[in-house]
């Protein structure tokens, strides 16, 4: 497995750690609605909620260019190095989210978009 393709899996399970922060405690949590139970909810949990459904979307875009990068043998070192760095970014993006710094986070979610760009442009 390259380490771009073990980014793909860990990528893939990330919002669901934004998920288990959202629900932190579950304080009042309701296991039968939990949707509409996350809608209800304000701070970090609102932010850690808005912060997996931006994760999710953004796995399209990597996953793609990570496969499509493999399949016309681009630089595999250069594409573990940017697939890395989206994961950080990535990370950080989370962080940011839950902890309320805004403007950092715009950064940091341009810095991740960048590494998906420059994986393509390693083709």
């Amino acid at each position: 497995m390259t380490i771009a393709f073990a980014c793909v899996l860990f990528m893939g399970l990330l919002p669901y750690v934004a998920a288990g922060i959202a629900k932190k405690g579950f304080a009042g949590y309701d296991n039968s609605l939990p949707r509409q139970w996350l809608a209800m909810q304000t701070g970090f949990r609102a932010r850690a909620n808005a912060a997996q459904a931006n994760l999710f979307e953004s796995l399209p875009f990597f996953f793609a260019a990570v496969i499509i990068a493999y399949l016309l043998n681009a630089p595999q070192s250069r594409v573990d190095l940017l697939a890395l760095g989206f994961v950080a970014a990535r990370i950080a993006y989370l962080i940011c989210y839950v902890a309320n710094w805004p403007s950092t986070r715009s950064i940091v979610w341009l810095l991740g978009i960048a590494c998906v760009v420059a994986i393509f442009f390693q083709i």
